[in-house]
């Protein structure tokens, strides 16, 4: 009687997670423009990230003692508190669609799930614009098209409040059309240093009243919003961030009455508004 070994997939999982882990860090703009932080293992399902007021020093003559002055301050922090969850994708591959596809069916599955990995992550960052307290140009349907002077005036929120730099922003493609197209070369800049991915390579426009110009398909219209409408952000670094406990990870079960295997990609983490004063909402009409 002859014998027959399961067609298993745990030796083709590392080229998936090697080609997954790839794409996801390359497609992914918000990522690289937000605080990101590390959870180690079985430290709750929360992360808290503590947050110093702003001081100001104070003039004292000499040899005035600063004990009991206006320069005697009492420092409180407060914290922002980062809820961890997963988020996950998965396919069943079938032997037969394994071993009769003319392409590589692993490097597909890396490139898919990196994708929608890199994508929901930016989704997810993104959806914070809203939550920022400060709004530039008219919130409802009458929003118009965003202008060179809506950036100017979102670096000037930013400047006045003291938010340190450097400044990002982050715009759906169709409402920073009617910006693009009345560009010129004058706010090029093609080597800003804030590049790290291809992604954020492709997206890039320019450098706009000293802010970083980015777009993405993921800034979408709201829903709570009216249709043509696209929130955008303008923000520091430490105005949101990402808290990452695991990273994409992909595992596979064998499913032999099926001639098959599950394939799960999984992530685990968690983002949140850090400063809501480092940030601000740019509402503008998202039709060409």
């Amino acid at each position: 009687m002859a014998l027959t070994t399961n067609n298993s997939l745990q030796h083709l999982i590392s080229p998936i997670v090697l080609e997954a882990l790839f794409v996801a860090s390359e497609r992914s703009i918000m990522r690289g423009l937000v605080r990101n932080y590390t959870v180690p293992l079985n430290n709750g399902k929360v992360y808290q990230i503590p947050k110093y007021p702003t001081a100001s020093a104070v003039s004292i003559a000499e040899a005035t003692d600063l004990a009991g002055s206006a320069g005697d301050i009492t420092i409180s922090t407060t914290v922002s508190n980062i809820e961890l969850s997963e988020i996950g994708i998965m396919t069943v591959l079938t032997d037969m669609a394994r071993n009769t596809s003319e392409s590589n069916v692993i490097a597909d599955l890396g490139k898919l799930f990196g994708e929608a990995i890199a994508r929901k992550i930016d989704q997810d960052l993104i959806a914070l614009f809203s939550g920022f307290s400060t709004s530039i140009n008219t919130n409802g349907p009458a929003a118009t098209e965003l202008e060179v002077a809506h950036l100017f005036k979102a670096m000037a929120t930013l400047k006045n409040a003291a938010v340190p730099g450097p400044y990002y922003g982050v715009f759906s493609p169709k409402a920073i059309y009617n910006l693009k197209a009345n560009l010129t070369n004058t706010f090029a800049n093609p080597n800003a240093g804030v590049l790290q991915n291809q992604a954020m390579l492709e997206g890039y426009v320019g450098r706009i009243a000293g802010i970083d110009i980015f777009e993405t398909s993921n800034v979408g219209q709201s829903s709570a919003e009216s249709a043509g409408l696209a929130i955008n952000g303008v923000f520091s670094r430490d105005a949101l961030g990402i808290a990452m406990m695991q990273d994409l990870k992909i595992a596979t079960q064998r499913q032999e009455s099926k001639r098959a295997d599950d394939v799960v990609a999984t992530a685990v983490y968690g983002v949140a508004e850090l400063h809501d004063t480092y940030g601000v909402k740019i509402f503008a009409d998202n039709s060409l």
